[in-house]
């Protein structure tokens, strides 16, 4: 059993910043990507930012320059730095990973932007 554990959503203006987390544990098989997904309501979840033991982040286009996505190998735990934060980031966000024991979600973590 695979448990990702996140933190650090809240309540900021315009223009702040937050800091997430996602903790992963249990049995994990090899991972093989972590990343954060959001939802908006009445929109598809969407991926935000997706990091890899090697290589280069991807991001999706709207958060490039303002969020940042990084990790802890040893401790199974990936961050996203939000800054310059704006309304339509407002969301759940969701920690996602994917190893070879299969895929796993976290329980979400709401981000709300206020104007």
């Amino acid at each position: 059993q695979v448990q990702l554990v996140e933190s650090g959503g809240g309540l900021v203006q315009a223009g702040g910043s937050l800091r997430l987390s996602c903790a992963a544990s249990g049995r994990i098989l090899s991972i093989r990507r972590m990343g954060w997904y959001r939802q908006a309501p009445g929109k598809q979840r969407e991926l935000v930012a997706r990091f890899l033991p090697i290589g280069t982040p991807v991001y999706e286009d709207s958060v490039k320059g303002r969020f940042t996505i990084s990790g802890d190998n040893a401790k199974n735990t990936v961050y996203l730095q939000m800054n310059s934060l704006k309304p339509e980031d407002t969301a759940v966000y969701y920690c996602n990973l994917q190893s070879a024991g299969g895929e796993y979600w976290g329980q979400g973590t709401q981000v709300t932007v206020s104007s």
